[in-house]
């Protein structure tokens, strides 16, 4: 039967994009380029988001692509920016149908009817990609975003990887792993932390480094400190946008304290077992009671 530490490090190993993943990704992201292109005026595109940060889990979906646009399309941004983003849908609906499209409130998303297996396998492909319009803004960008009062949400993605990056770094190189295994603990209690972001962005202050050295009270404390400071406003870590936190009310972070300190409850209770001798017993309790059916169990 395997350890407690190395199904810990099985987990983390899961949790990274396999080859054939990042190898779809990028068949996505080109073939939606071309289209766009021959439907707008886009100056540079990029895949952006967790996906570029290395903080994306399993299963692989809502991978963002950053669509720049140009010149010849400035004459959207003196329009509602709901128009924008009608007009993205418009044109992914005509390549991948009606019932396949939808939108978002900072982007358009196209679903490729993936469907992952019990195991949240998916063989390789990307279930969705999220098509995000945006324009130059002096250093930066802005975004559509049609749940803020003005319409548009200024962002620079490239300052949030360079910050994930610099994270990484100071924390032995665990930062991004223990991040994609507090997003699959979210996704598997149901999302109570949305959006999935805002982990991350919590992560950058709340994981103080240098790495502890043992994955099981990593994700033990970090779970304990998120509940602790959930109810805080979360500004964008570039500075530009609204506060990441601001899809969080008050009855929202409620509940999101409350399944974080169950779920860090749950940690100490496995690592409590694993202390008894009983390892099996400690193994299912980290996937059936906080991980999912990702953890590894041989």
């Amino acid at each position: 039967m395997i350890s407690v530490s190395d199904a810990f490090s099985k987990f983390r190993s899961r949790l990274e994009l396999t080859d054939r993943e990042q190898e779809d990704a990028s068949r996505r992201h080109y073939e939606i380029r071309d289209y766009l292109k021959s439907k707008f005026d886009i100056e540079r595109d990029f895949l952006t988001g967790s996906y570029k940060r290395w903080t994306k889990t399993k299963p692989l979906k809502d991978v963002d692509i950053f669509c720049v646009l140009g010149a010849k399309e400035r004459h959207r941004r003196d329009k509602p920016s709901a128009e924008l983003l009608k007009a993205f849908e418009d044109a992914l609906v005509e390549k991948y149908g009606r019932a396949n499209v939808s939108r978002q409130r900072r982007s358009v998303t196209v679903d490729f009817g993936v469907t992952p297996n019990a195991d949240e396998d998916t063989d390789g492909k990307v279930m969705s990609v999220d098509v995000v319009p945006a324009f130059t803004k002096n250093k930066h960008y802005e975004i559509a975003d049609t749940s803020v009062k003005s319409g548009w949400t200024e962002t620079n993605p490239e300052m949030h990887y360079d910050l994930a990056v610099k994270a990484q770094e100071r924390y032995s190189g665990e930062w991004k792993g223990i991040v994609r295994m507090c997003k699959k603990w979210n996704a598997f209690h149901g999302k109570p932390i949305k959006p999935s972001f805002l982990i991350e962005v919590m992560a950058l202050e709340v994981l103080h480094p240098p790495f502890g050295g043992d994955l099981r009270y990593e994700i033990k404390a970090l779970l304990a400190s998120l509940a602790d400071r959930i109810h805080e406003a979360w500004a964008d870590p570039a500075g530009l946008g609204p506060p990441v936190s601001d899809s969080m009310d008050k009855a929202a972070c409620d509940a999101a304290r409350s399944a974080l300190m169950k779920g860090s409850d749950a940690a100490a209770r496995a690592i409590q077992i694993e202390r008894q001798g009983k390892n099996g017993d400690a193994l299912r309790a980290w996937r059936s009671d906080v991980f999912g059916p990702l953890f590894p169990l041989s």
